[in-house]
């Protein structure tokens, strides 16, 4: 929705909501912690993209599943087919989120991916666990997508950056709790050939514990006041955002944020009427059909094709940066490095973890007051140094790691700091941009194709980084680092900053506002009818004026 009389509420919301930063996580104390237990997907989508990397590693795994582990290419499948399971599910997840609700498309991934792991955990052959990881990555891809949008929906947009972010703060976490749980079950037994199938089989069980805890307690969440008032259910939407903003349902916050939610409904449910007349009769064919041409209508409309690429080249650049390369294969490119013994791989690949999450912490507190672009571009360009370091210490000393063990530690380090800026910057910030730049009409499926970008470079990547670094072994962080400077540029220059706008305004940010004359008529009648007119507000240094507009049925 833009444009009308929304644009000038857009400045009397701002001088009544609150602080950001870490100011605003407590006074949302009820929509920090609604986010903190939503975010458990997160942990899962994390401990996922870790554990199996030091799996890879351990010598009872190695022994059953050699036949695809000791192979570049399949054992490239053997991580990689998670990303493709994840790719399906978030494609599905688009269509669900809608129809069944964030909330419940959260529950039925959860299901999905519990499905999954025991598969995985139950394994004796390679293909229990191929077709276990797909499963498990169906769960875990639908996660991805559903859990950043319902926070996006149910956050005020003074820390909504923040909540978002709290998804990748819990990926990081687990990442660096599998990279130490897998250290810890590597002894079980023994580290050669006494070593009990427990130690691969404990790390992949656990997982069970945080994902039966989020299907349960999600049932206790509320739903998602946007989600709501699409759907018709308007005093629920309203007692929700009531009790998440800790604030009376009159108060003149809740109802300017409702009411902004309302009219955008509104707006696009009369344009999808006039546009698709034929397919109003509530039906599931009808409704099916009216998905597809929301899908459609993204290729269609200029203002959303614009959000399609930017949300779909901002996952394709993060994935591209090469962390899940460095993610799958930590302990396969630490040892690379010079670090000899698998124990002593493993324990780098755990201060990996331990960084990376430490580094997303600030981007928690301060993304809100900093902004989106200025946090992508320094972590693109830090990153893009990184790789560039590396690949010169690799090119240098790839031969003789042993007689420069300095070298070796210098490039472990600049791993670490890659990790470090990736956890900082495109980890948090690429959800947070891809998960508010949606029309509410469009915005589950909107995310789920930018997701699905995320997930099908996650799986090519995930796919080939054991050919490179077996082929080309440094240009590999040529490659990475090559389009992780392009990325930074990209954000530089086509990317808009979003920081503070609700998601209502969004749309003006993408040119909304040159909508024909009959919209914009339409606009004005639905803000008037509603009452969204008595907020229409102008302010100047700090003096205001309210415009009194007659009412109209």
């Amino acid at each position: 929705m833009a444009g009308g009389i929304v644009a000038h509420t857009a400045s009397r919301r701002r001088t009544l909501q609150g602080k950001s930063g870490w100011a605003g996580l407590v006074a949302n104390r009820k929509t920090f912690a609604i986010a903190v237990f939503a975010s458990l997907g997160g942990l899962l989508y994390g401990y996922n993209q870790g554990v199996f990397s030091s799996v890879l590693d351990m010598y009872n795994f190695d022994q059953r599943m050699a036949s695809v582990v000791d192979h570049p290419g399949p054992k490239g499948w053997f991580v990689s087919v998670l990303e493709l399971g994840a790719w399906f599910g978030v494609l599905c997840t688009g269509y669900l989120a809608d129809r069944l609700s964030r909330k419940y498309t959260i529950v039925l991934a959860v299901g999905v991916f519990c499905i999954g792991v025991i598969v995985q955990d139950t394994a004796f052959r390679p293909g229990s666990i191929f077709a276990g990881r797909f499963i498990t990555g169906w769960g875990v891809g639908s996660l991805s997508m559903a859990v950043p949008l319902y926070n996006a929906e149910l956050a005020p947009p003074e820390v909504r950056g923040s909540l978002v972010a709290l998804q990748q703060l819990a990926i990081a976490f687990g990442i660096m709790i599998s990279f130490w749980i897998d250290y810890g079950t590597n002894y079980i037994g023994g580290i050669g050939s006494t070593q009990s199938p427990a130690a691969w089989r404990l790390p992949i069980a656990l997982q069970l514990v945080p994902a039966l805890i989020l299907g349960v307690g999600i049932f206790f969440m509320p739903f998602s006041p946007r989600w709501l008032v699409n759907n018709g259910r308007d005093e629920e939407a309203l007692a929700v955002l009531s009790r998440a903003r800790n604030l009376p349902p009159d108060s003149e916050v809740i109802q300017i944020e409702f009411l902004e939610i309302k009219a955008q409904y509104l707006f696009e449910k009369q344009t999808s009427e006039i546009q698709f007349p034929q397919y109003q009769d509530g039906s599931w064919k009808s409704d099916f059909k009216l998905g597809f041409y929301g899908y459609l209508s993204l290729l269609t409309s200029r203002t959303l094709l614009r959000r399609v690429a930017i949300g779909t080249l901002t996952m394709f650049f993060q994935q591209w940066t090469g962390v899940n390369a460095i993610l799958y294969y930590a302990p396969s490119i630490f040892e690379e490095l010079g670090l000899t013994g698998k124990t002593t791989s493993l324990l780098a690949t755990g201060v990996v973890g331990i960084v990376m999450f430490v580094a997303t912490i600030p981007a928690v507190l301060w993304v809100d007051n900093v902004g989106r672009k200025p946090v992508l571009v320094s972590g693109a360009f830090l990153m893009a140094a990184c790789h560039l370091v590396v690949a010169v210490l690799t090119g240098l000393y790839s031969n003789s790691w042993p007689e420069h063990r300095t070298a070796g530690w210098v490039a472990c380090a600049f791993v670490w700091i890659f990790a470090m800026g990736f956890g900082y910057s495109w980890g948090p910030c690429s959800w947070i941009v891809v998960s508010e730049i949606w029309p509410l009409s469009v915005r589950g499926k909107g995310m789920s194709i930018a997701t699905s970008s995320n997930w099908m470079n996650n799986f090519i990547v995930g796919q080939v980084t054991p050919t490179m670094l077996s082929d080309i072994g440094f240009g590999t962080f040529v490659f990475f680092g090559s389009f992780t400077f392009l990325g930074g540029l990209f954000i530089l220059f086509l990317v808009p900053e979003t920081k503070g706008l609700t998601l209502e305004e969004m749309d003006e940010v993408f040119g909304a506002q040159g909508l024909a004359a009959a919209d914009q008529e339409r606009q004005l009648a639905i803000e008037k009818r509603i009452g969204l007119d008595q907020y229409n507000f102008t302010s100047d240094g700090g003096s205001s004026e309210k415009h009194d507009v007659e009412m109209k049925g």
